[in-house]
């Protein structure tokens, strides 16, 4: 399912991980690492790793949280939010198709077999 994503936003330079990770950012405050690595169940390491590729792509940017000096926080730049205002639809269409494929309830059971994984 996974790489059926990653094709649809292949022409925007964006696997469906750097996607998810963009849209845990698309929020009014700029979360903290810990919340993004939590939302989307991933340590702090990897969240690092996944965001270096879009950090110099001048898609998002880590600050150090005013609060607190240890804490950094995220967010998306105008470039960011412009690519993945582009990006949403393909996603929409990749998630209409793979609705399509799999068809009525079925969906709905995986979708909540997923979140049970994830730990959502």
């Amino acid at each position: 399912m996974g790489r059926r994503y990653d094709e649809a936003l292949r022409p925007l330079g964006l696997t469906n991980g750097q996607f998810s990770l963009m849209m845990s950012l698309n929020r009014p405050e700029p979360p903290t690492m810990g919340q993004v690595s939590y939302v989307l169940a991933m340590d702090r390491t990897t969240l690092t790793a996944n965001l270096k590729p879009l950090e110099r792509r001048g898609l998002l940017a880590v600050t150090v949280d005013a609060a607190d000096k240890r804490s950094r926080r995220m967010s998306l730049t105008p470039a960011g939010r412009k690519l993945l205002a582009e990006a949403y639809p393909l996603w929409e269409q990749a998630q209409a198709e793979n609705q399509r494929l799999v068809a009525g309830s079925e969906m709905e059971g995986l979708l909540a077999d997923l979140r049970a994984l994830g730990g959502l």
